[in-house]
Formats: C-alpha cells, sequence, structure tokens
C-alpha cells in the first residue's frame, strides 16, 4: 500500500486529506485502517508519533459516512477514550480537521473545567464524543449521557491509563456499553495488565505492530550528561540556548521543579511555560497553544501532563530529571522525531539518579552515549554506583549501593551537527500525525505529578 488513495476511503475524507498533503499512509495506518474499515476489533501496538490518531479516526468518520443514521439525544456513535485532557482536545481536533466536507457533530469531555458547555453540547446527541474516563461517568451519573447505541469504542494510550489509575473507571464505562460493537485499543507497551484487558474487551482482534513495545524512535540521536545536581539549571540553559533547538520540552519529576526552570528560563531570557497537574485547564491550554504557535520555546512537564503533547516539530527534549520508572523514558523522548524528523534526546544524570539510567538502558538495550565535552560534567555523577532515594515520603536516606559498569564518555555536543535542527514544515509525502521491570529494590514513583 502506497498511497492514501489505496486504502478506498470515502471521498469527502480523501479530500481532506488532499488539503492536508498527507499521500503516504503510516506503517500503523497502513496495517490498521483496513481491518477497521471491515468492522474488526483491532489491537494497535505503536509508539506516539505514529499517526495513531488517524489510524483509528479516518475509519470511524468513513463509516459514519457510509453507514448513515439519526442522532438519538445525549448519544454518540463514536468513544474514543484518552487518558489526559491535552490529549482528548487533540483527537477531537483531529476528527473536526479530516472531516472539514461532511457533516459532523462531535464533543470532547474532560475535567477541570465547567461542564454546562458539555452537557449542552451532548442534548441533541453526536456522532463522535472524546473524552477522559472520570468526566464522562461523572456526566453518564447525572443522566445526561447515554451510550446505549454505541458503535464503535477506542481506547488510546490504554497503557497511559493503566498507569494514571484509569482501569477502574475503563471497566464501569464499558459495562454500559453495547456488546456488539467494534472495539480498538491503542497502546504503546504490552505489559501483563493490557493483555488481560485487552482479552476482556476485544472479540477475535487483529493485531497490528508497528514497533517492539518500549523500542526507542531510531532517529532520536539520544545522549547523557552527567552533572551535579546543583549544576543542572545551568546545564538546562546551555541545551537550550544552543541555536539548533527550535522548540523543545524539558521534563521534570515533580511540579514545583517544573515552575522552578521555566522561571529560571524566563528569568535568562528563554520564553518558557511549565505545565503539570496543579495548572488550570485554561493555564494549560495557552501554554499549549503559545508552544504550538512559537512563541513558547521551552515547555516544561511533568509525564503525565505532558503525555498529550502531540507537536509534530519538537527538535529537542530535554530531562532534567530522569524518570524513575524507565518505560516513562521511551515516553518522553517520544515527543521528538516526529512525522518523519529527526529530533535529539538528552539527558541530565546526577549521582543520585544514575541507577535510573541503568534501568533505563535495560529497558531499551543499550549504552545512551555520554557527552562530556560541556563545562559541568561530573565523574562523581558517572561513576556512581549509588540508588536513588525514595521520593513520594520520608526523608533522602540511601539505600545500599549496587553495582554498575562505568562507562567511557563519547558523542558529539547536543544540538549540534547536520541532524540536530529541524527545518519546520511537513516533508514531502507527510503523515498525519504489566511493566517488565529490572528486578531488585526500585524507588517508589513521586506522588506529585
Amino acid at each position: 500500500m502506497t498511497s492514501f488513495a489505496d486504502l478506498q476511503l470515502a471521498m469527502p475524507i480523501q479530500r481532506a486529506l488532499t488539503e492536508e498533503g498527507y499521500t503516504t499512509p503510516t506503517p500503523i495506518q497502513a496495517g490498521a485502517i483496513p481491518y477497521l474499515l471491515q468492522g474488526r476489533d483491532l489491537l494497535g501496538l505503536a509508539q506516539t508519533g505514529t499517526g495513531k490518531t488517524a489510524a483509528f479516526a479516518l475509519p470511524a468518520l468513513h463509516r459514519l459516512l457510509t453507514h448513515p443514521r439519526p442522532l438519538t439525544p445525549k448519544s454518540a456513535r463514536v468513544l474514543v477514550l484518552a487518558p489526559t485532557r491535552e490529549l482528548a482536545a487533540q483527537i477531537d481536533d483531529s476528527f473536526k480537521n479530516y472531516a472539514r466536507h461532511m457533516k459532523l457533530r462531535h464533543a470532547v469531555i474532560f475535567g477541570g473545567v465547567g461542564q454546562g458547555r458539555q452537557v449542552e453540547a451532548m442534548r441533541r446527541g453526536v456522532d463522535v464524543l472524546t473524552a477522559a474516563p472520570g468526566r464522562l461517568l461523572d456526566l453518564i451519573g447525572q443522566g445526561h449521557i447515554d451510550l446505549h447505541d454505541l458503535e464503535v469504542l477506542v481506547l488510546d494510550e490504554a497503557d497511559r491509563m493503566l498507569d494514571m489509575g484509569f482501569v477502574r473507571d475503563i471497566k464501569r464505562i464499558v459495562a454500559l456499553l453495547p456488546k456488539s460493537r467494534q472495539t480498538v485499543l491503542f497502546s504503546a507497551t504490552m505489559p501483563k495488565a493490557i493483555e488481560d484487558l485487552a482479552h476482556s474487551l476485544l472479540h477475535d482482534p487483529a493485531k497490528v505492530e508497528v514497533t517492539p513495545p518500549s523500542s526507542t524512535v531510531d532517529r532520536i540521536r539520544q545522549g547523557v550528561m552527567f552533572v551535579k545536581s546543583e549544576d543542572k539549571r545551568a546545564a538546562t540553559l546551555l541545551l537550550v540556548k544552543n541555536p539548533k533547538v527550535q522548540r523543545a520540552v524539558v521534563f521534570t519529576l515533580m511540579k514545583h521543579e517544573a515552575n522552578k526552570v521555566a522561571d529560571f528560563l524566563n528569568a535568562e531570557g528563554i520564553r518558557s511555560e511549565a505545565i503539570h497537574g496543579n495548572k488550570s485547564q485554561g493555564a494549560r491550554e495557552r501554554a499549549m497553544a503559545g508552544f504550538r504557535d512559537g512563541s513558547v520555546k521551552v515547555l516544561v512537564a511533568t509525564d503525565i501532563a505532558a503525555r498529550g503533547i502531540d507537536v509534530d516539530d519538537v527538535s529537542h527534549v530535554f530531562n532534567y530529571d530522569l524518570p524513575n520508572v524507565a518505560e516513562s523514558y521511551v515516553h518522553r523522548i517520544g515527543r521528538t522525531a516526529r512525522a518523519g524528523r529527526d529530533g535529539w534526546a538528552v539527558s541530565l544524570c546526577d549521582a543520585e539518579q544514575r541507577a535510573w539510567l541503568r534501568d533505563i538502558e535495560k529497558l531499551i538495550g543499550k549504552a545512551i552515549p555520554v557527552v562530556t565535552d560541556h563545562a559541568y560534567h561530573s565523574e562523581e555523577a558517572q561513576n556512581s554506583t549509588m540508588r536513588p532515594p525514595v521520593l513520594g515520603g520520608g526523608g533522602r536516606g540511601r539505600n545500599q549501593p549496587r553495582g554498575g559498569g562505568q562507562r567511557s564518555g563519547g558523542g558529539g555536543r547536543p544540538g549540534s551537527g547536520s541532524r540536530g535542527g529541524n527545518e519546520g514544515g511537513r516533508p514531502s509525502g507527510g503523515r498525519p500525525g504489566g511493566n517488565n521491570r529490572p528486578q531488585g529494590s526500585r524507588p517508589s514513583r513521586p506522588r506529585s505529578k
């Protein structure tokens, strides 16, 4: 399959794709869309940035066009569940974009804002409803939504929904749906919990896997800088000031640290915004709007808040803190190298987070090149064998050290070289856009995200 024309989607959808410059399906689209057009249930394994939104949105729109029926008040024909409000809003925008030449009623529902407009949007019923599980259950409980006529259910980023504790909500929602429906589940990883969920929801599903679970994107050039914790802000400033850095996401573990890093960068003349769970929905939307239009160069985010970031031209990802769950590293760096572009991912590692780096390297199956040609290199951090302190409670006592080999330095300066930049724009032939943890004691997940 070499073009979207080969998929034989309805003409209004093909017109929208042509106007967007989309000619060649991505692997997940080429693999999933034919099955979904046949009405099959589907289990899709793909990282973010691989075009999976179009993989489920285009067949759903095709179904709506080719099987029209009157809408029922408070109902939806297609329901997409997403883990965060940012991702839900972006999915809703994608449906609107692909359906520009068809009559489509759609709504997006999430918490953090008043429910009045959401209730009104559902009053006459919609074709497509995109929702975060918590607010959806709330409105169902109040009698504002009735899903007994649902035809298609999509669970996007199912592994993250499980990580965020939504599995019980998902099961409550599914119990309210008709058994005769098409169900689609997308996940970046395939832990045991996702296998169990898929088995309970999907009937004779097709399986499409375009990248191995927890594998890193080949186009991302990775590097690690060993620094002292007190030098992290200065090292981050050094990285983001590089002229090759056009649009960057900086990850921190804690919400208060995200605020501090954003304030520091702003004080140094780098336009930055923090995005995390304590920010209001309006503040998060304004930060994302500035990030997309280029007025904000750096978005400083925690893992959960950043899950919904879907911006094609992020040139760099910087880990101010390494994640304490190795799988999160893969999700983080997937913010760059999207839509066929190259990208850089550089991590700052202090002595206390050295063990987390070893876990990440074990997961991805290779050593991350060490960058030493900078002013803040710390041999102490590079050679550390200590375990990080337990986060989210108690004091900062350290566990007994565990063994770990030393690696020699290597790699170039982050952001330099021909692959570090990003010219922007869509390339020709554009495209729409149980965790198996290492054995041994692990630090707990921080409570503040």
